[in-house]
């Protein structure tokens, strides 16, 4: 067996970062994790600091801002996977630098884990945010830095806790709004095997220089067969009112930020089905649960079991 890369995660303590972290120490990975001082001393952080520790991950203290610092963090493992939230995502090109001039880089995985930043249908603000992403991904070819980009699609956990509902903290039980016809197919992945299938890729000569997409087929589904899913465990009808297109392009027009944004998201991925309107080319992508058939995931009929 070739011995495992050293990956360092910036953003390790964020929504998606914590789950790649964890399955990078699960994986057998030298695991080290980039974090700012003053994140320690964070009531909610300082327990999930804890937890990496006891998973034996090694904490480099840090930040994007600290050129020095993070140039020698990066000459100390293999691999960087940035799982930096939308805030950051400009902040991703100092990184850029300093892994080009640590020079031992052998994978890098920018923050993407949504939909294809280069291929969809996304209306502002979301377009923006996207556009954001895929100039990094432009800055990273230039640089001639080896990469994966990982389209990750919807979080299972945090969208299916909702059903994609607004202003709500459980999923529906009486009646549910439903963006478009709710024919596109979307796909959503649980955060536990999004860090899975990332950490599978780093060392895999088949993700180089490719994007890995996450289309598990029994988690793509279209919006109304998510519902009946859901109809069925809770043995119940929803009542169902239909948002057309034209509606929720004035919606998402006239909704401050974030739930204008929100709204843009949900109109790529329901109403335009940005995570699968185009086929997977081998010159340029790759599927995950086709590349790891080992890999156990969790059906999106399973996850909705924890709601019922």
């Amino acid at each position: 067996m070739a011995e495992k890369s050293k990956i360092l995660i910036l953003g390790g303590t964020g929504y998606i970062g914590k789950f790649i972290v964890e399955a990078s120490a699960k994986a057998g990975h030298p695991t080290f994790a980039l974090v700012r001082e003053s994140t320690v001393s964070h009531t909610d952080k300082s327990k999930l600091i804890e937890s990496f520790k006891n998973s034996g991950i090694t904490l480099f203290y840090g930040d994007l801002t600290d050129y020095g610092s993070l140039v020698k963090a990066i000459k100390q493992v293999d691999v960087v996977i940035s799982t930096l939230g939308l805030q950051q995502i400009d902040d991703q090109l100092k990184l850029i630098a300093a892994i080009k001039e640590a020079g031992n880089i052998k994978r890098f995985l920018p923050s993407e884990f949504g939909i294809d930043v280069d291929r969809h249908n996304a209306v502002e603000p979301a377009a923006s945010s996207l556009e954001k992403k895929a100039k990094i991904r432009r800055a990273i070819e230039a640089e001639g830095i080896p990469y994966t980009y990982v389209c990750s699609n919807a979080f299972a956990g945090y969208f299916l806790s909702t059903l994609g509902q607004q202003n709500v903290t459980a999923p529906p039980r009486d009646k549910v709004v439903i963006l478009g016809d709710g024919n596109a197919k979307g796909v959503y992945v649980t955060e536990e095997d999004i860090g899975t299938y990332t950490i599978k890729a780093v060392d895999d000569p088949r993700t180089l220089n490719k994007i890995l997409y996450l289309r598990p087929p029994a988690n793509v589904l279209t919006f109304n067969e998510l519902v009946s899913l859901w109809e069925n465990k809770i043995k119940s009808t929803l009542e169902k009112s239909y948002v057309p297109e034209d509606q929720l392009l004035k919606n998402i027009q006239e909704t401050p930020f974030p739930g204008n944004f929100m709204l843009a998201l949900c109109h790529s991925m329901l109403v335009k089905g940005d995570c699968t309107n185009f086929e997977i080319d081998p010159s340029f992508g790759v599927e995950a649960s086709e590349l790891y058939p080992e890999v156990k995931y969790t059906t999106i009929d399973n996850s909705l079991n924890a709601f019922v």
